[in-house]
């Protein structure tokens, strides 16, 4: 992946990037109001720079509906980060022998823009907000990145082993979007 800045006036950094994975131009605004284009690797960087110059109304009315993020003591992190590290990997072991899923590592984070990933080598992240959250809703997401060690993707496949290991997840999704607001605090 190959990136390119360009230096917006009023936006700032737009973050344009080429993705040999990509099928078309994607414009995103993340929680921590940092703007990526992503682009397939066959579009040219003008092209990209003319699509974002195109959307750019879009961008500066997202950023104004979205609040500044807040500054967190370093404190509070800690003590979340601690709090995390003494919880969630044991929670997540035993959702994982649990349901019959092994993987290779669980690491602790802070993220901005998600509750947790999973990567192709079976390692798995977990935001430390988690730790805050409603039990059942640290349950959803670990279910659901345990699930990512199967399917890689959001599919159908996915998401019928997601209901088989945590039935009703759609709900305790839309419950999970209404916490949102901590994954913008910095």
């Amino acid at each position: 992946m190959t990136e390119k800045i360009y230096e917006d006036p009023e936006i700032g950094p737009v973050h344009i990037r080429k993705n040999p994975r990509a099928r078309r131009l994607s414009l995103r605004v993340n929680a921590s109001r940092r703007v990526t284009l992503t682009l397939p690797w066959i579009v040219p960087y003008r092209t990209g720079l003319q699509f974002f110059l195109s959307r750019r109304d879009w961008v500066l009315e997202t950023l104004g509906r979205m609040p500044e993020r807040a500054a967190v003591p370093a404190e509070e992190i800690e003590r979340l980060r601690l709090l995390a590290k003494a919880t969630l990997p044991a929670r997540l072991e035993a959702l994982a022998l649990q349901h019959g899923f092994t993987y290779n590592s669980v690491r602790i984070k802070n993220n901005a823009s998600n509750w947790g990933s999973c990567s192709v080598r079976g390692n798995i992240n977990l935001n430390l907000r988690l730790a805050s959250l409603p039990p059942q809703l640290q349950d959803y997401v670990m279910l659901h990145e345990l699930c990512h060690l199967r399917y890689l993707n959001h599919g159908p496949e996915f998401h019928a082993l997601l209901e088989q290991v945590c039935p009703g997840h759609r709900a305790l999704e839309k419950q999970l979007r209404t916490h949102a607001a901590l994954l913008a605090r910095g």
